[in-house]
């Protein structure tokens, strides 16, 4: 079979076979790694440059490509298209592939043959211009393994450390997609990572880890809440800094992004049913206010024995409400307005997109009818003698009442102004009602919100404590 384009002919990725001479193929890329250099073993102390791409042509059929070269070459090369571009290829060398090895570093593809460029014979192009694009582009919404063949997160969690360096497939929803960050390695290698959130009818927060440009660029393109994805072999690993499963983008994978099948079909109506019946909204973004009355709370702890009471919960998603008799230890509210105040919808509360200041879940609502609202949403730490809560949250009016000034009076303080605000509450004695749950994807393994801090009074916050001291004693 050959496709026919305006001059030329095109061979199907299926019909290749290394005795076919100066083929013509074209194909949509679906999967693409960084540029990369080595050594030249030939050349003492010069670089060779490296990077691979893979391309689809049909439901069953897609291969990997190489090209190796100069770096005057590879790069230009590299940056010439990215995932989702359809691209012809002119005269690339057709060579049978060593499959184990091959397929521990790069896509598995059910093609014997893999494509090799070479500088002086071959071109890729991209495509615009062919009949073929809108098939092409809908391969781009086809998983490339069986569609049913994933994990679910809750299964990855309940699997545990069991899965840990093993390769699977996910299916999820994108939660939030993290700003990249950028590095430089040990050997002065410009490095990048950006980590995105997923969730599913199991799991409200997964982390999977980006580390090269062209997964992070794909990363950037998808819409919170609204977003499915087809994650093939990715690798799972337990994260014992954050105490956590996590999957990273590997060499091997290929993102599928809104994949259309029936089990993706199935997480869409979650998603929308999810939006609409605000089910999200206790595990999303912080509340701005708990449900529960704040008389019913009456459970008072040290920091230390929360901590101990969060481990004893394995893991569960009942949340422990209390008091805390302590102290704002940190409070950074006169160094960047925008690391404290963040716009919300008016009609779900959540927190809305920071570049088009909309809201993704309210979509089935008419735009003249959505509005947004500043708001607090600061992250600070409580202490007490007994140690430190780390990044709690004290949002939208908990937090008003806390620095008693609105946002708007916020925003119109001097820096100066701002920092005596702080001083009036850092380090002071308070009572603090708070609730906390479970989060394995942060970095402490628990999500504290704070229900209402005010300053305690002193006699009632001695007796407490002393209460506590006279009780571990007789323990």
């Amino acid at each position: 079979m050959a496709y026919s384009g305006s001059t030329r002919d095109f061979v199907a990725l299926s019909d290749l076979h290394p005795n076919l001479a100066r083929p013509n193929v074209i194909g949509v890329v679906i999967g693409k790694t960084d540029v990369r250099g080595f050594p030249d073993r030939k050349n003492i102390g010069s670089e060779r440059y490296t990077f691979s791409f893979t391309i689809r042509d049909s439901p069953a059929y897609f291969i990997n490509v190489h090209s190796w070269g100069r770096e005057e070459y590879i790069r230009p090369l590299s940056e010439s298209f990215r995932v989702g571009d359809c691209v012809t290829i002119e005269n690339p060398l057709i060579q049978s592939k060593e499959t184990e090895r091959e397929e521990k570093f790069n896509p598995a593809t059910p093609s014997c043959y893999k494509l090799l460029l070479s500088e002086n014979h071959s071109v890729v192009k991209r495509s615009s211009c062919y009949d073929m694009d809108t098939q092409l582009l809908s391969l781009l919404h086809l998983p490339v393994k069986d569609p049913q063949d994933y994990y679910s997160l809750g299964d990855i969690i309940a699997n545990g450390q069991s899965l840990d360096g093993k390769v699977l497939n996910v299916l999820a929803a994108v939660m939030s997609v993290g700003e990249p960050k950028y590095f430089m390695t040990s050997d002065k290698r410009k490095g990048q990572r950006c980590e995105v959130k997923l969730y599913d009818e199991t799991e409200m927060s997964f982390p999977i880890v980006c580390w090269d440009n062209e997964s992070i660029q794909l990363a950037q393109s998808w819409i919170p809440r609204e977003t499915v994805i087809f994650a093939s072999d990715v690798r799972i690993n337990f994260d014992k800094f954050r105490n956590c499963m996590t999957a990273t983008v590997i060499s091997k994978t290929i993102i599928t992004t809104n994949p259309e099948t029936a089990e993706a079909n199935v997480l869409f109506s979650f998603i929308k049913e999810s939006a609409q019946s605000g089910a999200l909204h206790d595990k999303m973004e912080e509340q701005s206010k708990d449900s529960v009355s704040l008389e019913t709370i009456v459970d008072v702890y040290t920091v230390e024995q929360l901590k101990e009471k969060a481990l004893q919960s394995d893991g569960k998603s009942e949340p422990v409400y209390g008091i805390i008799y302590g102290y704002i230890s940190t409070l950074d509210i006169d160094d960047n307005a925008s690391k404290v105040i963040r716009n919300r919808c008016s009609i779900c509360r959540f927190i809305v997109n920071e570049m088009s200041n909309t809201c993704t879940f309210c979509s089935d609502v008419s735009p003249d009818s959505k509005s947004t609202f500043a708001s607090f949403d600061i992250l600070v730490d409580l202490t007490d003698h007994t140690g430190t809560l780390y990044s709690c949250y004290l949002s939208d009016c908990v937090a008003e009442e806390t620095l008693g000034c609105t946002v708007h009076e916020f925003l119109t303080l001097t820096e100066d102004k701002k920092t005596a605000l702080k001083w009036q509450l850092l380090l002071e004695r308070s009572k603090i009602y708070f609730k906390v749950t479970s989060s394995p994807s942060l970095r402490t393994g628990l999500k504290v919100n704070i229900l209402s801090c005010k300053l305690a009074d002193p006699t009632e916050a001695s007796q407490s404590l002393l209460g506590k001291e006279i009780g571990k004693k007789r323990l």
